[in-house]
């Protein structure tokens, strides 16, 4: 009786063993480890209009899942305000405390006079508190200047880059990544009427890097077309320009790749 029961527990032994295996490889993602059940990286964008403009939070949502790494994008935003006003204001703290974030980007206006930057570097560092506290890590979103005072362009810059490392925070080099598309085609036209909120190619342009440094993925082929969710926005670049776009996104990138 011994000799025939045992190939059959032996038997049952390895079924089990197989269904266990069968049941992990099912709930293993096998690009990067993730459940596919896990909710994707939650990124909270506290900024002004030039966040809010086409609803950048979304379109950068929209591209991540283009690139097989989701986010999911939320967003504080007021027309003209900077951190300061922000930290008085209270609604992006309180949506900070909330927690469950992976990154809380921030951005205020140009801030490329010494005054500018120091107050964005104060105020970078009290929202720092507060994101760290929470677990999550502070990035810095880089806009740009008027268009009637591009000369700010590194000015911009040292602010954004300086405030982004008095936090070891992430820095999103957008409107380098303008400077960078004019090199390429001196023709795109990245700023509206009003000389500082971007078209739709401008902000499609800073979703790229931020896609790009938020998840580490490649954006070559981020669409052209991108319609967003909740609100729908539908965004369309002409095919030859969004090329353009993603060569100077991807540059960039390269560019700053050892601050990520």
């Amino acid at each position: 009786m011994a000799q025939t029961v045992a190939p059959e527990i032996k038997r049952h032994a390895l079924q089990v063993a197989a269904a266990i295996v069968a049941a992990v490889a099912l709930c293993v993602d096998a690009s990067g480890g993730r459940t596919q059940h896990a909710p994707p990286p939650r990124v909270l964008f506290i900024g002004n209009s030039l966040t809010a403009s086409n609803n950048l939070p979304r379109l950068v949502e929209a591209m991540s899942e283009s690139v097989d790494s989701p986010l999911h994008c939320e967003s504080i935003a007021f027309g003209g305000f900077s951190l300061e006003d922000h930290w008085k204001q209270g609604s992006a703290r309180r949506a900070i405390a909330r927690g469950g974030w992976s990154t809380v980007v921030l951005q205020q206006g140009p801030s490329a006079l010494p005054e500018s930057r120091a107050l964005l570097v104060e105020y970078v560092r009290r929202f720092d508190a507060e994101i760290r506290r929470i677990g999550a890590r502070t990035a810095l979103y880089m806009v740009w200047p008027t268009s009637a005072r591009r000369s700010d362009f590194d000015g911009l810059k040292t602010s954004y880059e300086t405030a982004a490392k008095a936090v070891g925070g992430l820095f999103l080099p957008a409107g380098e990544a303008w400077r960078r598309a004019w090199q390429l085609d001196g023709r795109v036209a990245l700023y509206r009427e009003d000389g500082l909120h971007p078209t739709a190619s401008g902000t499609y342009l800073a979703a790229l890097v931020i896609t790009q440094r938020l998840t580490g993925r490649s954006i070559e082929n981020v669409p052209a077309t991108i319609t967003t969710a909740s609100p729908t926005i539908r965004i369309v670049i002409p095919p030859a320009e969004a090329t353009v776009l993603k060569r100077a996104a991807a540059q960039t990138a390269e560019r700053f790749k050892q601050d990520r």
